[in-house]
């Protein structure tokens, strides 16, 4: 069977489930997304290495990565694999240089340690065309049901364009030892805009 290549286009709240969150894939060519809810654990892994933070100490997901480097074994990718009543099944490839193994496990875990890895995250067709939704432009500009494309917290940004760098800085700091890496992120964000003005 032929593999499709999905990029993460989106993380957001679900709008569907309480404190869950909207893991969206897109295929790599082609209009298709993929969007699996994820709980917040996971959501927060994988955000914070997409934004490229770093805690003050190793997440699960973290230590898998550094327990994997030190025995040189590798995940050279994460195939999604099977989708039975509303689950999505993945696995991991893993080699260590002698011998390759498939690992199942769950989807959010595995794209948690896909985006450490920098490891593709693949699916098949069958996959895409039974849970797979087309969103074109102006579906996007509707924010499809389901799908969050905007950040909830608007009342927060709307806060900290007020704020001070000397009290953004002190707040970024106390966000990250709270392990509250979404206020963080949105705090480095500010940050970052002020520095490009």
């Amino acid at each position: 069977m032929e593999k499709i290549r999905l990029d993460i286009v989106g993380l957001s709240y679900s709008q569907t489930q309480q404190g869950a969150y909207a893991l969206v894939l897109g295929e790599r060519k082609g209009k298709r997304r993929l969007p699996i809810i994820i709980g917040g654990f996971e959501a927060q892994a994988i955000a914070i290495e997409l934004e490229k933070m770093r805690p003050s100490r190793p997440l699960t997901h973290d230590l898998f990565k550094n327990f994997a480097d030190t025995f040189g074994i590798k995940i050279t990718e994460v195939i999604i694999y099977n989708l039975v009543e509303g689950i999505f099944y993945a696995k991991l490839l893993c080699d260590d240089g002698k011998k390759s193994i498939e690992i199942d496990t769950r989807t959010s875990d595995a794209i948690a340690l896909a985006v450490r890895f920098a490891a593709p995250i693949l699916t098949y067709e069958f996959i895409l065309s039974s849970a797979g939704i087309i969103l074109d432009e102006e579906a996007v500009a509707a924010k499809e049901p389901g799908i969050k494309t905007e950040n909830p917290s608007k009342s927060l940004k709307e806060n900290i364009r007020t704020l001070p760098v000397p009290e953004l800085e002190k707040r970024l700091k106390d966000a990250i030892g709270q392990e509250d890496y979404e206020k963080a992120s949105q705090i480095r964000d500010e940050l970052n805009r002020r520095k490009q003005s």
